[in-house]
């Protein structure tokens, strides 16, 4: 009995998260599914490119979440070509920047983001469905 508390997955602690901090540029693979990445611009603007449609694999996932107070610079999250559907919402439960039915290739982390905003990335037929949330109107936008 007492063994089994300490296995990972017997809900009694043990599984952390995978995190993993992003201040410059880099292109993710399927290997990184499941992280956490912790965004900071500090060092000025950068683009995280996500594997391409041709070689996604369905399942992987990431989520993204805003480290720096109000970013040096802007942070985009590349696909590459239009194949991310987003739902995001705001304080205001304002969803215009969801895209609606119309896929996009971009979602971009804008210098008024704030610390803890986050965007939820997974690939599944074809295309990345993705989730995000802000604290700031129009902190996240796409393109």
């Amino acid at each position: 009995m007492r063994a089994a508390t300490r296995e990972k997955n017997s809900g009694k602690g043990g599984f952390l998260q995978k995190i993993e901090p992003i201040t410059v540029a880099r292109t993710l693979t399927a290997a990184d599914s499941g992280k956490v990445f912790m965004l900071s611009s500090a060092g000025g603007a950068y683009s995280v490119t996500l594997p391409t449609a041709s070689s996604g694999v369905d399942g992987i996932h990431y989520k993204f979440i805003v480290e720096e107070e109000t970013p040096t610079g802007a942070i985009t999250i590349a696909a590459g070509s239009a194949i991310i559907s987003l739902v995001m919402k705001d304080p205001g439960g304002d969803a215009s920047n969801s895209t609606a039915g119309t896929q996009v290739s971009n979602i971009v982390i804008g210098t008024s983001a704030q610390k803890g905003d986050y965007i939820n990335i997974m690939y599944a037929g074809g295309e990345y469905l993705a989730e995000a949330m802000s604290g700031i109107n129009d902190a996240l936008t796409t393109s």
